[in-house]
């Protein structure tokens, strides 16, 4: 089975743009223009006969590529990933966040009777679904506004991934060429991932389904239909275990799991089933997977793990980063919301308050600096 995805940043792209004090990862599609590249011109006349050679017609060719260009951001995008390494507990704390677990509920309901009959077919937990497309985009919010072609033949042309992207583009013009969706219509990520929940264009033909019938595997539109059905048809085929759990809290969960896992110390032991993963298939991280199944389970009204985590390096524990990101706003010192993971936008914060305060500037939290701004 193919990996649906191109690499894995433990929350994936869409989660870390969306996380209020991470860095962004998102570029708007206002920035992602084509301009002039010579030798991407040449890279996409040697392409188009390797591509007739599979099969795509010269009418898809054209269509395809009326438009395309050389997306220059997106190679600086691929060149400045950055890995980011959270703990469970930061990890959690965006993945299973309160708005995360209210728009996920919210959507349970509003989708329920498509979300039973996809549960009935493929035998894949409906709350997981919906777990998948909260973490993924949230909920449908950030499912990528950049043009396909662009994106992976300027990927397949810079060659540091050359042979994947230029698969991933033949699959692209493949969509295309069935009839699925138009080129302009074909928006993902920088990297090609497309619709509510992020599938690449060969896992798109391998997976996708036309759930509402209308002949297309449309996960573009802002019906989520195809898009929840094919994600339960890609875990079914990866083998879900329906009625089984993914695991859960060591000792809250019945059965037999197959490990527990300690992902953090001090934190909550996770068991874990089968089903763990198979959710690993849909993005290989074992926080992921976590995140997939507690925010599944918290969607379905759960409740939180049990065990603490207790306090970071800095002698803060999660409330207390949450309540300093507070703090820091009351002051004037916007962290952008109060999560409790520290990143850039409250790093930035604390060292403009620091600087104001004839503080030493070292944008790192601390039990003193949280003391200094009072209650």
């Amino acid at each position: 089975m193919i990996n649906r995805r191109i690499f894995s940043l433990g929350l994936g792209s869409a989660l870390l743009s969306a996380c209020s004090t991470g860095t962004s990862t998102s570029t708007p599609a206002s920035r992602m223009r084509p301009v002039p590249n010579a030798g991407w011109d040449a890279w996409v006349a040697g392409f188009k006969g390797r591509a007739a050679s599979q099969g795509i017609s010269q009418t898809t060719l054209n269509l395809a590529f009326q438009g395309a260009g050389y997306l220059p951001d997106v190679i600086e995008r691929d060149r400045n990933q950055v890995e980011f390494k959270r703990s469970l507990e930061d990890y959690l704390a965006i993945a299973a966040s309160d708005e995360r677990i209210a728009t996920g509920k919210q959507m349970l309901v509003r989708h329920a009777g498509t979300l039973s009959q996809i549960e009935a077919k493929y035998g894949v937990d409906k709350e997981v679904i919906v777990a998948v497309w909260g973490l993924e985009s949230r909920y449908g919010a950030r499912r990528g506004d950049v043009p396909v072609v662009s994106a992976v033949s300027t990927l397949a042309y810079d060659g540091r991934r050359g042979a994947f992207f230029e698969k991933q583009l033949i699959a692209a013009l493949r969509i295309i060429q069935e009839g699925d969706t138009s080129p302009a219509n074909m928006t993902g990520s920088w990297a090609g991932a497309m619709g509510h929940t992020q599938f690449i264009p060969t896992s798109y033909l391998a997976y996708a389904v036309d759930f509402t019938g209308d002949g297309r595997r449309d996960i573009w539109s802002e019906d989520p239909t195809d898009s929840l059905a094919s994600t339960a048809a890609y875990l079914a085929r990866a083998g879900w275990v329906r009625g089984q759990p993914w695991g859960g809290e060591a000792g809250t969960v019945s059965g037999t799991p197959v490990t527990v896992l300690q992902p953090q110390t001090p934190g909550p032991r996770i068991a874990v089933f089968r089903n763990f993963q198979v959710i690993k298939r849909y993005n290989n991280s074992d926080s992921y997977a976590i995140g997939v199944g507690h925010l599944s389970d918290r969607i379905a009204g759960g409740a939180p793990f049990q065990a603490s985590f207790g306090p970071d390096a800095t002698g803060l524990t999660l409330e207390d980063r949450k309540e300093l990101q507070r703090r820091l706003t009351s002051a004037g010192y916007d962290t952008q919301g109060a999560d409790g993971v520290i990143g850039n936008n409250t790093k930035s914060a604390i060292s403009a308050y620091q600087r104001a305060s004839g503080m030493p500037v070292t944008g790192e939290p601390s039990v003193a600096l949280l003391r200094s701004l009072g209650g």
